[in-house]
């Protein structure tokens, strides 16, 4: 797939030249199918009003709203009770897939219950916009931080269809979010490499190239044994 990993959304002019380019046409001529299904997950954020919000384009993290030519909601705890020729030819019809944020291992687990995930390679074309969660699932690790709802089965692991990690909502100390800070504290207890980002901070990655396009503030930190190596070698 062709990932536009975010954390509050399309919320700048360059985050969105960046999803046009990824679509290779304008907004208003694709087509969209919304994710709200970590929400339901996420004590903060659903289900009820929120989850409304993000459906109807009236969230205040720009992603239904943007002018699409059509968009419709794929409800993946719905997917397992549904034959696959009933939801898979619309995936596949999708241009983007537009995934809410929220509880991170509740979108993961219910990707993996209900097929989305074993589609996803054949996806080729087809954009992925993450928001917050909707990002960090396809990461391959994300942190106790993280982490308010568990599985069944207690595992914690994510999709990892990328080599990095994401802790989103940087904000200035003081300000809703999570600053430097904790943010670094967060990456200490990650193995592999990770961005820090604010809300007007994306990533993009296609056939293995990632990008980082922003308009905010970022930061990338190496793998931990990287880090570890620098230090003793900065001694």
């Amino acid at each position: 797939m062709k990932l536009l990993l975010t954390s509050g959304g399309v919320t700048n002019a360059t985050i969105r030249d960046a999803l046009v380019d990824l679509l290779g046409k304008p907004i208003a001529e694709s087509t969209a199918l919304c994710i709200p299904t970590a929400m339901y997950g996420h004590p903060w954020v659903g289900p009820g009003t929120r989850a409304w919000e993000f459906i109807s384009g009236n969230s205040t993290n720009p992603m239904v709203d943007l002018g699409w030519k059509s968009v419709g909601v794929l409800e993946l705890t719905a997917l397992p009770s549904l034959d696959e020729e009933r939801w898979v030819p619309l995936v596949r019809e999708a241009d983007v897939l537009l995934v809410a944020g929220g509880d991170v291992l509740y979108l993961c687990h219910w990707m993996r219950q209900s097929g989305l995930s074993d589609l996803l390679p054949s996806l080729t074309e087809t954009v992925w916009v993450g928001l917050s969660a909707g990002s960090m699932v396809m990461t391959p690790e994300v942190g106790d931080d993280f982490i308010q709802w568990r599985p069944p089965n207690g595992d914690d692991s994510t999709l990892g269809l990328v080599d990095f990690s994401i802790c989103p909502h940087l904000a200035p100390d003081g300000m809703p979010g999570n600053s430097m800070a904790e943010a670094e504290a967060w990456a200490a207890g990650i193995s592999g490499p990770a961005y820090i980002m604010d809300d007007e901070t994306a990533i993009t990655v296609v056939d293995g190239t990632v990008e980082v396009v922003s308009e905010g503030q970022w930061k990338y930190l190496p793998a931990r044994a990287a880090q570890e190596a620098a230090q003793e070698a900065a001694q």
